[in-house]
């Protein structure tokens, strides 16, 4: 059975970016796909200091191992695909879920080929913007985008207001079966990712 890793950004463990999620978790389920709310918590997540320790070693891991940042690498490589929901701080995601996934992604998570989606839940405004960054690792790491009826956006100030937002359950359940659809499609043609080109990374000082 194919699974889906969610991740919870949020500080608040059943909030409304929880609430957004597990209603995407339900209707992956109910299509027969298996899924995983996993939560940050709400200790500290290092950022990456640019060390290349990872990338020396060659294993995968971050070499700050006193956070939760391996554990997810863990998580990340055992599931078909990822979805990342966070709060809108400043028209930003969280900076824990920011930093978790820099350097999971950079550190070696095995996130190639594998479908991917964003979910920005906030009061007002900055949800577009928070989508966007929270796409850009996905669009790095030739993850193929999922997407619903709109935007992955959910509205709620206080807790629990998330669920009364009819339009954004809507569009979480239509995310859910768009995600078990390209998973299902991946899964019966049997085609592996496209061959990727060599990378030749450049830059514009001469």
């Amino acid at each position: 059975m194919t699974k889906v890793l969610l991740i919870n950004g949020s500080p608040r463990k059943d909030g409304n970016t929880f609430i957004a999620l597990s209603e995407m978790a339900k209707t992956l389920n109910e299509q027969g796909v298996e899924s995983e709310i996993v939560w940050i918590g709400v200790k500290p997540v290092r950022g990456c200091i640019a060390c290349g320790t990872c990338k020396m070693k060659g294993d995968g891991k971050c070499t700050f191992d006193d956070d939760i940042c391996n554990e997810m690498i863990k998580k990340i490589n055992a599931a078909d695909a990822l979805v990342v929901g966070s709060p809108v701080y400043y028209g930003q995601p969280t900076g824990q879920v920011l930093s978790l996934i820099q350097r999971a992604f950079y550190a070696g998570a095995l996130v190639d080929g594998k479908p991917a989606a964003a979910v920005a839940v906030c009061r007002r405004g900055g949800a577009t913007a928070a989508l966007q960054t929270l796409m850009m690792p996905f669009q790095l790491k030739n993850m193929p985008l999922v997407t619903s009826q709109y935007w992955n956006i959910v509205y709620g100030m206080n807790k629990g207001d998330s669920s009364l937002d009819t339009e954004g359950m809507q569009t979480m359940r239509q995310l859910g079966r768009n995600m078990a659809w390209v998973l299902k499609n991946k899964e019966a043609s049997g085609l592996n990712a496209p061959e990727e080109e060599q990378w030749q990374p450049m830059h514009f000082i001469r």
